[in-house]
């Protein structure tokens, strides 16, 4: 039995509605994994199941997400240990916590479209790739940077984004 960890890249069906989390825990144990839980309404699910690449999770969550809601999500799946490499891999430790932001890729970030987001920082903005993931540390807030309107699937592939004080909180929870 292993830990994992999948992160779903958005959790609005419609204008008006959103997956809560009691939902998510439900499909998790509908697809017979264990100890379901979460952290906090953004679509953080970590929970048991027999050893399996986190592609195939990958596969089966999606699929039964899209039936159940009726809307296809990027789900990025991680084992307990590629997620304890990822957080002890921050370049930016010493940003703040909701600064400094991962963009947790299903494929390797392309170094090309990394170079392309340069000329949209700010001074006191960093980014770097590290084990195929993307960081930034926004050095103010995300939402008002033009960067963050640029890390779209379209732009630089499929991935989800979590800021460092979730990161940890996941941590946390399968330590």
């Amino acid at each position: 039995m292993s830990t994992f960890i999948a992160l779903l890249h958005s959790i609005v069906l419609t204008p008006d509605r959103r997956v809560i989390m009691q939902d998510l825990r439900a499909l998790a144990e509908e697809l017979g994994y264990r100890e379901p839980r979460t952290l906090v309404s953004t679509g953080n699910l970590v929970f048991e199941a027999d050893e399996m690449r986190p592609h195939e999770l990958e596969v089966t969550l999606e699929e039964a997400f899209e039936e159940k809601f009726g809307k296809h999500v990027d789900i990025i799946v991680r084992s307990d240990c590629t997620w304890m490499a990822l957080c002890s891999t921050n370049p930016f430790k010493d940003g703040k916590g909701d600064q400094v932001i991962v963009r947790v890729m299903r494929l390797p970030v392309d170094p090309k479209k990394v170079e392309a987001l340069k000329p949209l920082m700010t001074e006191g903005q960093r980014i770097a790739v590290v084990g195929g993931d993307l960081w930034i540390d926004f050095g103010g807030k995300p939402s008002q940077s033009k960067l963050l309107s640029a890390l779209t699937t379209k732009r630089i592939g499929v991935g989800t984004m979590r800021n460092w004080n979730t990161v940890c909180g996941l941590t946390e929870m399968i330590m």
